[in-house]
């Protein structure tokens, strides 16, 4: 593989504007070769003169002594690389091209100005990066403290009156020795702070584990005492991450925060702990991916110009670019170590493979039995779906009045109107859902870290579509089994076992069939099923329930994110699942009872709320419709360069809104009719959303890709009394 796909390939899709820009750098290296192409050839005379210059050393080239600036002879000398200090720390870096006079000069000092922009870029922003995560080890550092004097805390609390004075039990040998040295809350018991194994550098003691295990014995007391007194400022953090401990955290107690050193309290914070120093250690890898990539572009692109300029310029700019912060730091390198050793020795039990496997899982690797499976199963269904048809033509089921009360009853079972999260629209969404998977890939939108999903645990475009193939077989056997042995004239006495065919496959259902399976194995013949279900109050209670869970659901996490950033934004999406739960209740008031006044009610309510989410999903969830965009009623970043596929996408999402109202509705159709005209509408509005999926997910990476934003916000377990008194102050 080329190194100019390579490189596109190995960028963070969030940092993808602070990367070397290598196609621009390249397309000036084609201009200043196309016009050293179009110059006349050189005579013999010259030319013999220009090759013993390409064999000349440049012995005489040497930095400058005010900072790496090279120097040589004149005539040998390309370029004069300075390093001015810059506000603040660092250095910035300017070239000056010696060589303006010659023809086609200009071009490549514009190539030296725009590889100047790119080095400046990259190295500030590297710099920022390892200086926000040097502050972060320093936290987790003083984490590590806390868990460590936790655990001395709850094992001497947990042990026997007999082994009262003995060494903990989690803190014995091992686990002691390390944290007497790593961590230094038992080398220095002074009343300082010193920096630990995660920032300290060559200036922390290193003592080898053997030497601990001897020296710690003496210093065990010291260690525990120590340990004891960090806990006296150390409170747990109770992050809110259900609407039930949203309505807690608002009416808590201050005592809620305090450790109550059990040993379910214990595991609980070694499990966060544990994922954030995972976090950690994939936030150091990619930043030492960036520094290894960015050096490699710096490298190739500077050979390349030697190549066509026949010149050595690159001796002199490496030099540079090794010396500068992005070349010269080894912190992240350092950092990975001390993480390294960290987790392995206090979250795997000193055990190196479980260790790494967690801080490195590995890839998931496309199988070719995953294609294959996909399109058995992708011919079986269409198979069985030419079966099914051909069952119904062959007994005339549309045409005769038994028939059609069988699929008005029984097809339900398999495709409930009501929702979109059933058989027939389960596989739909799923097969939407690996449509958007294979767009976002292909539009490098980093959709595994916008939906939280573990890495090693995310499913390819491929290996949906074959659960959403075999879904589809196991729904259209079970069909066309309860076709034949129910509507056949030799299976009458199987009658019974018919009934329960739907019933095999519940479990793949989702949560809004339970309703209408209680009523049909609950009630007698399928004739009288859908007739009788809505006479009973129980199946009418809960038909109202069901229809407005998956949105009170989000109506509850919206308040919860309200109350934890104190957002409008969430307040006014909380609004706005509001109005669609009235609108759900109304309608399916007017779904059962009927009547002018429920029909103007529910159609005004569907109207409001249709309106509200249109504009919701346009202006908020896309962010479009930007009036001073430099895309016109769009938005400034787009992911797709054909504008017109934004406009239509907005069209088309009005209009399917619009045609979800129409269930609303009463079509004076057979009722066969309008169970096909309703299985349209939904089947489009599955549509609709997967077309939303994408957008959405889209306009979030942009917003990532804007903040830089790469890596998951982690709770930290404890927090320190005297870090709250400075944010009280």
């Amino acid at each position: 593989m080329k190194f100019g796909k390579e490189f596109k390939k190995q960028k963070v899709p969030e940092w993808i504007d602070a990367y070397m820009d290598y196609s621009g750098l390249k397309q000036i290296l084609r201009e200043i070769m196309l016009h050293k192409l179009s110059r006349q050839p050189p005579t013999p005379l010259r030319a013999i003169k220009q090759k013993l210059k390409l064999h000349r050393t440049f012995s005489g080239l040497h930095a400058k002594s005010r900072d790496f600036v090279s120097q040589g002879d004149i005539e040998d000398q390309v370029i004069d690389v300075e390093a001015l200090p810059r506000d603040g720390s660092g250095h910035f870096y300017r070239t000056n091209f010696l060589r303006q006079s010659e023809e086609g000069g200009e071009i490549e000092e514009m190539f030296f100005e725009k590889l100047d922009q790119e080095l400046n870029k990259v190295n500030k922003f590297y710099k920022d990066k390892v200086e926000a995560v040097m502050s972060e080890a320093a936290e987790l550092n003083k984490q590590m403290d806390a868990l460590i004097a936790l655990r001395i805390k709850v094992d001497t609390k947990n042990a026997s009156p007999d082994n009262a004075t003995a060494v903990p039990l989690r803190t014995s040998t091992r686990t002691l020795a390390s944290d007497c040295t790593d961590l230094t809350i038992g080398v220095d018991t002074s009343n300082n702070y010193q920096e630990g194994e995660l920032t300290g550098g060559p200036e922390v003691s290193e003592v080898t584990t053997a030497n601990c295990s001897s020296d710690c014995k003496e210093e065990e007391n010291k260690c525990g005492d120590h340990s004891l007194e960090i806990l006296e400022h150390v409170k747990i953090n109770n992050t809110l991450e259900t609407p039930r401990s949203t309505l807690k955290g608002v009416f808590k107690d201050s005592k809620d925060d305090e450790l109550r050193f059990r040993k379910e309290e214990l595991r609980k914070v070694e499990g966060q702990l544990r994922v954030v120093f995972i976090e950690f250690y994939q936030k150091l890898r990619l930043l030492k991916n960036y520094s290894f990539m960015n050096l490699a572009a710096f490298s190739k692109i500077m050979k390349k110009y030697d190549k066509i300029t026949s010149t050595r310029a690159s001796r002199s700019y490496m030099k540079i670019v090794d010396n500068s912060y992005l070349g010269s730091s080894d912190d992240v390198t350092s950092l990975l170590e001390k993480v390294e050793t960290t987790f392995i020795n206090h979250f795997s039990n000193s055990n190196r493979k479980d260790g790494m496997k967690s801080l490195r899982p590995k890839e998931k690797k496309e199988r070719h039995g995953v294609t294959f499976l996909s399109g058995f199963f992708s011919g079986c269904s269409i198979a069985l779906l030419i079966a099914v048809i051909l069952r119904i033509e062959a007994r005339d089921l549309m045409d005769k009045k038994e028939g059609a009360s069988y699929l008005v009853n029984i097809f339900p079972l398999y495709r409930q109107p009501k929702t979109s999260l059933l058989f027939a629209y389960a596989i739909l969404h799923m097969l939407m859902y690996a449509a958007d998977i294979y767009f976002w890939r292909c539009y490098r939108v980093n959709y595994p870290f916008i939906l939280g999903f573990k890495q090693g645990t995310v499913l390819s475009y491929r290996e949906v579509f074959l659960l959403s193939t075999g879904l589809a077989v196991l729904a259209l056997s079970s069909f066309l089994a309860n076709l034949h042995l129910d509507m056949g004239s030799r299976t009458e006495h199987y009658r019974k076992l018919t009934e329960l065919v739907p019933l095999f496959s519940i479990t793949v259902q989702a949560i809004r069939s339970i309703e209408l399976y209680i009523c049909y194995y609950g009630l007698g013949e399928s004739s009288q099923r859908q007739s009788k279900c809505h006479t009973h109050g129980i199946y009418n209670a809960f038909y109202f329930i069901v229809a407005i869970v998956p949105f009170w659901l989000r109506f509850l996490q919206c308040l919860r994110r309200l109350c934890e950033e104190k957002d409008a934004v969430h307040g006014w999406n909380g609004l706005k699942y509001l109005l669609i739960i009235i609108a759900v209740l109304i309608r399916t008031a007017f779904e059962l009872k009927k009547g002018t006044t429920w029909f103007v009610l529910a159609l005004a309510s569907s109207a409001v709320a249709v309106a509200m989410s249109t504009y919701w999903d346009i202006v908020m969830d896309w962010g479009l419709l930007r009036r001073k965009s430099k895309n016109t009623y769009l938005r400034d970043n787009l992911v797709i360069s054909n504008k017109s596929v934004y406009f239509a996408a907005m069209v088309l999402n009005i209009v399917l809104r619009v045609a979800w109202m129409q269930l609303v509705i009463e079509f004076n159709l057979h009722s066969l009719q309008k169970m096909a005209i309703t299985t349209i509408i939904s089947c489009l509005e599955v549509f609709r959303r997967g077309i939303w999926n994408f957008f959405r997910l889209e306009n979030e990476h942009l917003n990532n890709v804007g903040k830089y934003r790469a890596f998951k916000s982690v709770p930290l377990p404890f927090s320190y009394n005297d870090e709250e008194t400075e944010k009280d102050d």
